[in-house]
C-alpha cells in the first residue's frame, strides 16, 4: 500500500508541501511575485493601478496556494473602512508634521491643473502603497513573526524599510534612518495594532499624497504638486532636498502616533512570540 492510499494520510502535506509552508519560503515566493507585479508602475499611473490589482492577487495566491493560510488581512468587506481609517491617520501625521514646520518652507501655486494633477499623484501613490505593504507588512514581517515574534520582525521590516531608501536621490545615512522610524516603525505598528493592510496602505498613500501634492520631494523624488514649495529652513527641520521625510519633525510625530498603537495591539493580544498566532 502506497503512503497516499493508507489510511489517515488524507490532506497530510508531504515533503513537498512542508517545505512550501516554511515561512522563509512563501515570503520568498510572495516577494518576488509581487515585485514582478510592481513593474506595471514603470508604465505609469494607470498601469500602476494594474499593477496594485495584480499584486494583491498575487499575494492571496502565494498565500493560499503556498503558505495554506487564510487572507484575513486583506479581506475584501473591510477594504474601504479600513483604507479611510488609515487615510485619516496619514492626514493627520502630515497636517501635523506640515503645521510644526510651515514658517521653514515658501509656498507658490504651480502652473499645473489641479484635477489631473491630483488624479495623477494618487494613482501613483495608491500603487506604491498597496504593493510596499504587501511586500514588507504582508510578507516580510508576517513570516519574520512566525520565526521570531512581533518584536523582532517590526524591527527587522523597519530597518530594511530605512535601508532600501539609501538608493533614493539625495538619501543619506540620516534621512534612511528617519524613513525606518517614521515610515517602517509607524506602518508596522498601524498593521499590528489593526491586524490589516488595507489600514496601512491608508496610512502610507495619505502620507505619500499629501507630501507630493504640496510640492514636496517623497523620499528624494521631485514631486509635480498642486504647490512649488522651497525649503527656506535648516534641513534637520525641511528635510532639504530629501524631503520631509528628512526630517526631525516626521519622525517625532510618527512615535507619537506609534506608541499607542502598539501599547494597544499589545492590550488586545496582537503582539506574539515566536511560532504563535495573533488573535
Amino acid at each position: 500500500m502506497s503512503a497516499l492510499s493508507r489510511p489517515g494520510t488524507e490532506g497530510r502535506p508531504g515533503r513537498d508541501g512542508r517545505l512550501l509552508r516554511l515561512p522563509v519560503v512563501w515570503m520568498l515566493v510572495g516577494i518576488v511575485g509581487v515585485a514582478a507585479a510592481s513593474t506595471f508602475s514603470l508604465g505609469g499611473p494607470v498601469l500602476g493601478l494594474v499593477g496594485a490589482v495584480a499584486a494583491v492577487v498575487v499575494y492571496r495566491l502565494v498565500m493560499h496556494r503556498v503558505a495554506r493560510r487564510e487572507t484575513p488581512e486583506i479581506a475584501g468587506r473591510h477594504a474601504v473602512p479600513q483604507f479611510l481609517f488609515g487615510s485619516l491617520f496619514g492626514v493627520l501625521f502630515i497636517g501635523v508634521s506640515i503645521l510644526a514646520v510651515l514658517s521653514e518652507f515658501e509656498f507658490s501655486r504651480s502652473a499645473g491643473d489641479l484635477v489631473p494633477v491630483t488624479a495623477s499623484m494618487a494613482a501613483t501613490s495608491l500603487g506604491a502603497a498597496v504593493t510596499e505593504e504587501l511586500m514588507f507588512r504582508g510578507l516580510l514581517l508576517q513570516a519574520l513573526e512566525r520565526m521570531a515574534g512581533s518584536w523582532v520582525a517590526l524591527g527587522v521590516t523597519a530597518l530594511l524599510f530605512g535601508l532600501l531608501h539609501l538608493a533614493n536621490p539625495g538619501a543619506t545615512l540620516w534621512s534612511s534612518i528617519a524613513i525606518a522610524v517614521e515610515a517602517g516603525v509607524l506602518l508596522g505598528a498601524a498593521f499590528l495594532w489593526r491586524r490589516n493592510l488595507w489600514f496601512a496602505v491608508g496610512l502610507h498613500f495619505a502620507w505619500n499624497t499629501a507630501v507630493g501634492l504640496l510640492g514636496i520631494p517623497v523620499s528624494g523624488h521631485p514631486a509635480d504638486g498642486v504647490l512649488v514649495t522651497r525649503p527656506t529652513g535648516p534641513e534637520l527641520l525641511t528635510g532639504g532636498d530629501f524631503g520631509l521625510e528628512a526630517s526631525l519633525v516626521p519622525v517625532l510625530v510618527s512615535l507619537l502616533l506609534a506608541v499607542p498603537m502598539l501599547l494597544a495591539a499589545r492590550r488586545r493580544g496582537r503582539l506574539v512570540s515566536r511560532g504563535q498566532a495573533p488573535h
